[in-house]
């Protein structure tokens, strides 16, 4: 049973490199907010804002990620795995005609910054996206995002004298079977296993198992990671894509090409990293975890 809720996009304006994410938030939520109240980051945001991008224009890729680039995401990919993933027709046509040298950078990003069995999956290799960002820059994975959502709770307490929890939610997958729960990405949250990156991704998309956006970090109340797995969904489905889910997605949005998105574009969108959720008392009956 999912938990019971109300929930709320807040919107805010596009965040920059540099960005005072703890000031934005607080304004953001002033007068909107209740002791008891879910706040639901995105992680994306926060990495922007903390600085933790690449411009993949400067990177120099190695023969491996070439290869991954060329062969491995062109034929494997766009011909076999594609289909084993479900993934849309549309991608796979993408995929088949994935672009050498700025799929080389990327590949070699993921090689340098996750690992190879991150690097083999067609997308968000260990976390790293570059979705609703401009040129070729990419955003890493927070390193420790529990600390991340746990100095967001405590200014709110302080500003605003509220007692809420906190959570950072990445779009990435989190499959379940039955109760067991796992995701391609590196995460730190009990009772979500990081399973072997490509491998993960393969098992839960051809399976066809459930899957939810993943919770990275929860600051205040234990919450089950049921009722985690289920806010953090919540949450993503009520904020939105952005300029759009990937890359491809994003430049046609804008009717560029994929390093054509400059930081004005993006700015003129509608921006909510921020989801209020209000649950309701049944919801906070059951069993918690950490």
């Amino acid at each position: 049973m999912k938990p019971r809720c109300s929930v709320k996009a807040v919107q805010t304006k596009y965040w920059m490199p540099g960005t005072d994410y703890l000031n934005i938030i607080a304004s953001a939520l002033r007068d909107k907010i209740n002791s008891g109240d879910i706040i639901a980051v995105s992680e994306k945001a926060l990495s922007v804002s903390k600085r933790l991008i690449i411009n993949e224009d400067h990177v120099k890729p190695g023969l491996l990620a070439k290869i991954l680039a060329c062969f491995w995401m062109r034929i494997i990919w766009g011909f076999f795995l594609g289909r084993v993933c479900h993934l849309k027709k549309e991608n796979i046509q993408r995929l088949r005609n994935n672009p050498i040298k700025a799929g080389s950078a990327h590949k070699q990003v993921a090689l340098q910054h996750a690992n190879f069995l991150q690097a083999l999956l067609w997308g968000s290799e260990g976390g790293i996206d570059g979705s609703n960002l401009p040129f070729a820059y990419v955003s890493l994975p927070l390193p420790d995002p529990f600390t991340v959502a746990e100095e967001i709770r405590l200014y709110l307490r302080s500003k605003l004298g509220k007692e809420v929890t906190v959570m950072i939610v990445d779009t990435d997958n989190t499959y379940s079977f039955r109760n067991f729960h796992f995701t391609h990405r590196p995460v730190q949250i009990k009772g979500i296993h990081s399973f072997l990156g490509v491998v993960g991704y393969i098992l839960g998309r051809s399976l066809r198992l459930k899957r939810r956006a993943t919770p990275l970090a929860v600051s205040g109340i234990k919450i089950n990671i049921e009722s985690a797995l289920d806010f953090a969904e919540i949450a993503h489905r009520r904020r939105g894509s952005g300029a759009g889910r990937t890359v491809w997605d994003m430049a046609e949005r804008f009717g560029v090409n994929l390093t054509g998105v400059t930081w004005e574009m993006l700015k003129r969108l509608r921006h909510k990293p921020i989801v209020i959720i209000k649950p309701k008392k049944s919801s906070e009956s059951k069993p918690r975890l950490k």
